[in-house]
């Protein structure tokens, strides 16, 4: 960009501030890089370079602690220049918390007029500089100690930029020092502003970036308020719904031109009847009308040449105008956006300090560093991708010796590689580590109870990886300080999801560890699904939807009150999204009803429970839209089972569901048991002046039981004595249900069940098993067998077999 930027409204001390944050990720990436380069010429150099730069601003804000220790810190980079020392790791550690420390005392001058600063430990770490030029073997230890308590932040955290504060009088500057205006200066793209050359800072010459990191894009950075951001998005996407009516408006010219054509028809037909006449009646007619008919026929001929004119005219600017619309829309998307190095930079500093902790060598190598990547994903991804790589260093990554005795290299290897795929962001994380054994893993969910054995030994792996990110679970036999406590991956879960992404691990003993984050590309568009519910439209983020169907009414099932349906073997509770929405509801007899599934956070298998799907009942599909997602006015606050809002392209708004409030909503409903029924079948019998019920039991107190409690209600009630007496009954009678149990001689309650289904004539009759058995198994047995409800006999008491006899036979 060649527009400046204007920090006249920051003091100096910000400034230098800001410098030092810019130049400290040089300083980082370049002490890095010495560990690895067996001739690092350039990284020395720029080193030299950034730490001088560093003394010079230092000076000029007047920081006598900050020149002293970047001074130290230059002659030490001139000495490993010279040849005169050659830094180790040891040496390495203490120039990287040195560095650390400059960082900490520049985000204490933001805002700060009279910054404080540790004396003692930047006293300490000037020494232990000092020692690694006169004797860099004994520096190592020396740094350590002295190093201690100076409050180093960690690896990879940056502070961000506050305020403008004021600073006292600047004295004179003792050491003479080059002033060059920043804004000439080619420097990483960062987080941080570059000043312009009405602020100059201190510098001897550019700093150079280090040749690892040329894949990045080198460009400058410029503050742009948020607000104004997402007002500019907005205007880009309403700038696309324009074009998209443009489109609707030529073809309605389209229309207008062939009734043109259609009139220039009728035109031309009614002179040729006309003529007909004529000679038919052997005279001239009237010469006023045909003069008249040849008028409207010209002037017919003239308005289609004109409209077929301004048409093709329209037609071509549509085009451009869509084009630099959609050029527009592309460019503000792209704003933003960065590259992955912006938040990845942290990443290496954080590997190397936690591996030299743990005693352990590793190698972190990032593959597509300028991938673009929405500020708001890469944002929320730091954390998450931070504990993977903690995760694979201190479970994943062996010790030096347990490499080498299983035939692997000492230093271990992690990669994260960064793309575009399919119109997805795609992280790979992987490690070269032991991986997972699916036994032990296997033993610890089970020592967890969160499942069965029974079960346990039937999850595939990667059922089983599943349970790696419930919150709490940890494989790690003992606690630390860096995991154990079952905290991270679990996070790193919630965090995926909550940006519309999967995560998936796959793990190969003795060999590694590979976690897949598939992403969205931006958070700013979003492909949805819309539907229509009361009249309305709302959109569904596709990365949230698990499935559309369009359901059946004759497969519904309802048990307990509840309906449900059968999807691959497991059952999706259904509700309707009027009653969810507190919408009025639609009185609309369909055949098939549009089912969108949705599902609680994952496919995970806790207990013997796998009711985790929903299935949402809406009023019609309206397609696949990708929406320009704007946020709420925050004076709303937070809005029931919503998240953001949308124009479409005719310009009318949309409300974008938040799916994770819709399942709470879904959960809430379904607890308070205050259904609204969903309509089973169109085929139901009519109503009759009383209804005939079929009571199947071989229990003649359970028998006397229903019959009395039914009969009560106003329903004609049948007994037959076991399951053949009861199929017998029902292929003679005319009955509007069946109410059987299940263990009886002859015929058990699942076999006449089965016998109702397939016969021709009676495979719509309703069935309710009332049962001892609460067992799930034997529930989805007899819901499988086509049971309309499934009881337990204690219902009884609750009056729930009435309910349920009423809900699907009518009252009597």
């Amino acid at each position: 960009m060649t527009q400046e930027s204007d920090f006249s409204h920051l003091s100096l001390l910000d400034l230098f501030s800001m410098e030092v944050k810019t130049q400290g990720a040089m300083l980082s990436d370049s002490l890095l890089a010495l560990e690895t380069k067996p001739n690092p010429t350039e990284e020395l150099a720029a080193l030299m370079r950034a730490a001088h730069s560093i003394k010079g601003a230092a000076r000029i804000v007047q920081i006598d602690p900050a020149v002293t220790l970047a001074h130290k810190m230059e002659d030490c980079f001139v000495a490993a220049q010279s040849g005169t020392i050659a830094l180790t790791a040891a040496n390495v550690d203490v120039l990287l918390k040195a560095v650390d420390l400059l960082v900490q005392m520049a985000e204490t001058c933001v805002g700060n007029p009279e910054p404080q600063f540790d004396d003692r430990s930047i006293e300490d770490l000037v020494s232990a500089i000092a020692a690694i030029i006169s004797n860099p073997s004994e520096a190592g230890e020396q740094g350590s100690r002295g190093a201690e308590g100076q409050g180093s932040r960690g690896a990879g955290e940056a502070g961000g930029v506050g305020g403008a504060g004021g600073v006292g009088g600047v004295g004179g500057v003792g050491e003479k020092e080059e002033l060059i205006p920043i804004a000439s200066y080619t420097v990483p793209n960062t987080q941080y502003p570059i000043p312009n050359t009405q602020s100059p800072i201190p510098s001897t010459q550019s700093p150079v970036p280090s040749p690892q990191s040329s894949d990045i894009v080198q460009n400058r950075v410029v503050r742009v308020n948020a607000d104004n951001l997402n007002r500019l998005m907005g205007l880009a996407g309403e700038s696309l719904v324009e074009a998209k009516w443009l489109e609707k408006f030529a073809d309605s010219l389209l229309k207008l031109k062939a009734d043109q054509l259609q009139l220039s028809s009728l035109l031309d037909a009614l002179q040729v009847l006309w003529e007909n006449e004529e000679n038919g009646n052997q005279h001239h007619g009237n010469g006023q009308i045909e003069e008249k008919m040849s008028i409207a026929r010209q002037t017919a001929s003239e308005c289609r040449q004109l409209l077929s004119d301004r048409h093709n005219e329209l037609e071509l600017f549509c085009q451009r105008f869509s084009n630099l619309s959609d050029r527009l829309y592309r460019q503000v998307i792209a704003t933003h956006a960065s590259p992955f190095a912006d938040r990845g930079q942290s990443f290496p500093r954080m590997v190397r300090d936690l591996a030299r902790e743990l005693g352990k060598q590793v190698n972190l190598e990032i593959i597509g560093k300028s991938t673009l990547v929405d500020r708001d994903i890469l944002e929320r991804l730091e954390a998450p991708l931070f504990h993977i790589l903690r995760n694979a260093i201190d479970h994943g990554i062996e010790t030096p010796q347990e490499r080498l005795a299983v035939g692997k290299p000492e230093e271990g290897h992690i990669r994260i590689e960064v793309m575009h795929r399919a119109g997805m962001l795609l992280i790979t994380v992987s490690d070269d580590g032991r991986g997972i054994d699916m036994e032990i893993l296997r033993q610890e969910v089970i020592k967890k109870n969160h499942i069965s054995p029974e079960i346990a030994t039937q999850l595939t792996e990667n059922e089983l990886m599943e349970f790696l990110f419930l919150p709490g679970f940890s494989t790690a036999k003992t606690v630390t300080e860096i995991s154990g406590r079952g905290v991270g991956l679990d996070v790193v879960h919630s965090t995926v999801r909550e940006v519309g992404g999967t995560l998936r691990a796959v793990s190969q003993p003795g060999q590694g560890m590979t976690f897949y984050l598939q992403l969205p590309l931006t958070l700013s568009v979003l492909r949805t699904l819309l539907v229509e519910i009361a009249h309305e439209a709302y959109a569904f983020g596709l990365a949230r939807i698990d499935r559309v169907v369009m359901l059946p009414k004759s497969e519904i099932i309802v048990s307990e009150n509840q309906p449900f349906f059968m999807l691959n073997d497991q059952p999706v509770s259904l509700i309707s999204a009027h009653q969810v929405l507190e919408l009025p509801a639609q009185n609309v007899d369909k055949e098939f009803l549009p089912i969108v599934i949705i599902s609680d956070g994952g496919t995970r298998i806790t207990g013997n429970n796998r009711l985790n799907h929903y299935g949402l009942v809406v009023d019609r599909f309206l397609g696949e839209c990708s929406l320009v997602v704007r946020p709420l006015d925050p004076r709303l606050g937070k809005v029931p089972n919503m998240s953001a809002a949308a124009l479409m392209d005719d310009g009318s708004p949309v409300l974008i569901v938040d799916v994770e409030d819709l399942v709470r909503s879904i959960t809430k409903v379904l607890a308070s048991g205050q259904l609204s029924q969903i309509n089973q079948s169109s085929n139901q019998t009519a109503i009759k002046t009383y209804k005939r019920i079929l009571v199947v039991d071989d229990s003649i107190t359970v028998r006397e039981m229903e019959r009395k409690l039914l009969e009560n209600n106003g329903y004609k009630v049948d007994v037959a004595v076991n399951g053949m007496d009861g199929w017998n009954a029902v292929r003679s009678g005319d009955y509007d249900l069946v109410v059987t149990d299940i263990d009886m001689p002859r015929m058990n309650g699942f076999e006449l069940t089965t016998q109702i289904r397939s016969n021709g004539k009676l495979k719509h009759l309703p069935v309710i098993i009332v049962s001892y058995k609460d067992r799930e198994e034997d529930r989805i047995q007899g819901l499988e067998a086509g049971a309309n409800y499934y009881l337990t006999k204690s219902s009884f008491h609750d009056s729930t077999l009435l309910k349920a006899v009423i809900d699907v036979i009518g009252e009597g």
